[in-house]
């Protein structure tokens, strides 16, 4: 039988608990029961591979229950929601500006059945917005209003974009929870440290520098430091990079010629080698020298969960 499933909150994709009676197509749009109330989402086919996967996994979110497929009613209901949101988002910006609040509004989302709101911010430090809800709730009645601190992860985890590597941010489409970063992780790559380099849309260090951490760490084992002294098929030389994804180690020999060698074609000495290198300055910051690398780290702003 047909796995149906829905991309709900960060991208997330959630089964669906489909009725008998409801028979599904992909790209139906439906009605689904969330934990914030009903709301329209688009139906996905999924492959077997992810069916078997969750079939195997005890780690699938819970499926969602399907309330109906929307009708053309639903649909012309749903474009005036939308508008409405749009609104919605605007009128609580002007009353956070003239409350003088310093909070970053993101995200207005309405429930289909117009019950709750929410709406989603990020803020430098606690807000005290008692008096920004006593006005929403007097813009917003009969209606129930969350105001939700998020982090700039989160941020950027609910909006659709692609990262410098062209493909579609990992916080919204592969990632689940956000792993602590640090420099420490590009430099241990041999990355530049620029903020352009190794930073995202959130103004946070990239997520994937922790992807691949644990392999450049176990390649690095066996390579020798840059700058030491090597015996080589061709003489004595001093190491003056590494290569960690192809374990090739680079040389600068006494002739001073430089050359590749794989790790297990050298042999460290303890004597000094008579050869100048430049050691790869991984330190620099482009044209961003007045920006604090620190500040790219993540911080307890840096991400909630509370989406």
């Amino acid at each position: 039988m047909t796995k149906f499933a829905v991309r709900y909150l960060k991208n997330t994709y959630y089964p669906l608990n489909v009725p008998s009676h409801i028979k599904l197509n992909c790209g139906d749009m439906v009605l689904v029961r969330t934990e914030k109330g009903e709301e329209a989402l688009k139906v996905i086919c999924l492959n077997d591979k992810i069916v078997e996967f969750w079939e195997k996994s005890k780690l699938n979110p819970e499926p969602l229950p399907v309330v109906r497929v929307l009708t053309e009613k639903d649909n012309e209901n749903l474009e005036l929601l939308k508008k409405e949101e749009v609104e919605g988002f605007f009128k609580c910006k002007d009353l956070i500006k003239n409350h003088k609040l310093n909070m970053n509004l993101v995200q207005c989302r309405l429930t289909f059945d117009r019950k709750k709101i929410t709406f989603y911010y990020t803020a430098p430090e606690r807000v005290d917005f008692r008096n920004l809800l006593k006005d929403l709730t007097q813009t917003f009645k009969r209606i129930r209003i969350d105001l939700r601190h998020i982090g700039v992860r989160d941020e950027t985890a609910l909006m659709d974009g692609c990262g410098i590597c062209g493909r579609e941010f990992c916080c919204g489409s592969c990632m689940r929870k956000f792993s602590t970063t640090n420099v420490k992780l590009a430099k241990d790559q041999g990355m530049p440290i620029a903020p352009g380099k190794i930073s995202g849309t959130c103004g946070r260090l990239l997520c994937c520098l922790s992807f691949e951490y644990s392999n450049y760490i176990e390649a690095a084992k066996d390579m020798p430091p840059i700058g030491s002294g090597v015996m080589t098929p061709d003489g004595l030389g001093k190491v003056c990079a590494l290569h960690f994804l192809n374990g090739s180690v680079q040389v600068k020999l006494e002739d001073g010629k430089i050359k590749d060698y794989i790790k297990s074609d050298i042999e460290m000495i303890d004597g000094d080698v008579n050869v100048d290198i430049d050691v790869p300055n991984l330190n620099y910051q482009e044209d961003d020298s007045n920006i604090d690398i620190s500040s790219l780290e993540d911080d307890r702003n840096s991400s909630t969960g509370n989406i």
